[in-house]
């Protein structure tokens, strides 16, 4: 049974940094693309980041760039999300989900198959 849990959101300062991780469980993600997004109140779910299956290739949104980091631990079974330099507009829930495939449209939630329930991140100016 896949299962994905997000943890290390909280509420942080503007200029601050926070580590969100990823723990997966009933799968290897060594071998799955994995993806963050986010979610602000009233607003429609927004890819953050993406790492490739072989962990060579990674995928960031402008909005993140320079700020963002993703990364994983295959020996934990874990993604991460670095996140420095917060923003208020930061502000969102965070969700981790696998990708289906690279190549195509790996910036839209659709193309990912399984999520977990999210983590929190409130950044305050």
């Amino acid at each position: 049974q896949v299962q994905l849990e997000e943890s290390g959101g909280g509420l942080v300062q503007a200029g601050g940094s926070l580590r969100l991780s990823c723990a997966a469980s009933g799968f290897t993600i060594s071998g799955t693309g994995m993806g963050w997004f986010r979610q602000a109140q009233g607003k429609e779910r927004e890819f953050v980041a993406v790492l490739s299956a072989n962990g060579m290739l990674r995928d960031l949104a402008d909005s993140v760039k320079g700020r963002f980091t993703i990364s994983r631990d295959n020996a934990k079974n874990t993604v991460y999300l670095q996140m420095n330099s917060l923003k208020p507009e930061d502000t969102a829930l965070y969700y981790c989900a696998t990708l289906r495939t690279w190549y195509s449209g790996r910036s839209s939630p659709r193309s990912y198959d399984y999520w977990g329930q999210g983590t929190q991140v409130t950044v305050s100016s």
